[in-house]
């Protein structure tokens, strides 16, 4: 795992990202619904972290990391790349910055196009990104990054049909570093593998990062992966970061209610968590967000204050980040 320089500031960093999705509404209706999927993100993700972000589905995850490199726009807030701002950039003075960022989507089955070969896959982002190359070096760069990230050269004339998931994989990763990208999102890249598979896909991109000096915002809802993984850990929730803290410390000390109901529904072999009873109370609806904490209505510990007064993330003496008034 690689370290984050101490001397330097952060490759990415978000300020009180917001998004909104406008819902349909019947034609006589006057009201608007907004489905509120970022809720004032603040994270900053040093150069050689891995940065992972875990939560149920439909807390932000996915959101988050494709405002990042654009595919979504943020109502409101900020995003920075290396000090620069981005989330304004119109796509023609984007695009030099598309080359320092690119996206390893979740399913590989449907992340790669059916009708084009492995070469020509791999070969768009390089015509596209970096026109300065020849013909013969742009052959030479797909040729290189296939064999880094343990494909087959023999596999450039091949369809995707014709490959299985971790290969599929393995063809998904390396397009996103045919361009040579300083960060990487990385949208549960091993959720639609075989457990085999996961581990192999995992070492790949822990070797990658060291070898490259790659950045990881790594998304996952899988907890047992990020110990391992993970150099810090965002646990989101309907939109909001809950919890803010090194991989070791959430494990070690988690503070906010919810990352620990993350880690008791962690499969045990002994003294697992089937035996306990899940936490009462439903996901909030994301249209109508509650007034207070959004985790007030499954939070054993939950008071009035926690109804009528959202938190925000704040410093606690251990170095954790922590959106709960009671995390003491």
């Amino acid at each position: 795992m690689s370290t984050p320089s101490v001397n330097s500031g952060p490759i990415v960093e978000t300020k009180g990202v917001e998004v909104r999705f406008p819902l349909p509404t019947h034609f006589l209706s006057r009201e608007k619904p907004v489905l509120h999927a970022l809720n004032t993100v603040n994270v900053s993700i040093m150069p050689g972290e891995s940065f992972c972000v875990v939560g149920e589905s439909g807390c932000g995850k996915t959101t988050l990391g494709r405002s990042i490199l654009g595919l979504n726009s943020p109502t409101a807030g900020e995003i920075y790349f290396r000090g620069q701002r981005i989330d304004q950039m119109d796509e023609a003075t984007r695009k030099p910055v598309r080359r320092d960022m690119q996206m390893v989507f979740q399913n590989p089955y449907a992340s790669l196009n059916p009708r084009r070969n492995v070469f020509e896959t791999l070969a768009e982002p390089v015509r596209h990104l970096m026109p300065e190359l020849s013909a013969n070096e742009a052959r030479t760069r797909v040729e290189q990054v296939l064999s880094e990230t343990g494909c087959d050269p023999s596999w450039q004339r091949r369809l995707p049909h014709e490959f299985s998931g971790g290969q599929r994989q393995r063809i998904a990763i390396a397009r996103a570093l045919v361009t040579n990208p300083a960060f990487v999102v990385a949208d549960e890249p091993i959720s639609a593998l075989d457990v085999s598979i996961q581990a192999q896909i995992l070492n790949l991109l822990t070797e990658l990062q060291q070898e490259r000096g790659l950045t990881y915002l790594f998304i996952t809802h899988d907890l047992s992966v990020v110990q391992h993984f993970g150099t810090r850990v965002a646990v989101m929730y309907l939109g909001q970061v809950m919890e803010l803290a090194s991989a070791e410390t959430i494990f070690a000390e988690p503070k906010h209610p919810y990352t620990q109901l993350l880690l008791e529904a962690i499969p045990k072999l002994e003294g697992g968590s089937f035996d306990k009873p899940r936490q009462p109370g439903e996901l909030p609806d994301p249209v109508n967000l509650p007034k207070g904490c959004p985790f007030a209505a499954r939070c054993h510990m939950a008071q009035d204050r926690c109804r009528q007064e959202r938190p925000q993330l704040r410093g606690l003496p251990n170095g954790t980040e922590v959106a709960c008034h009671f995390a003491e």
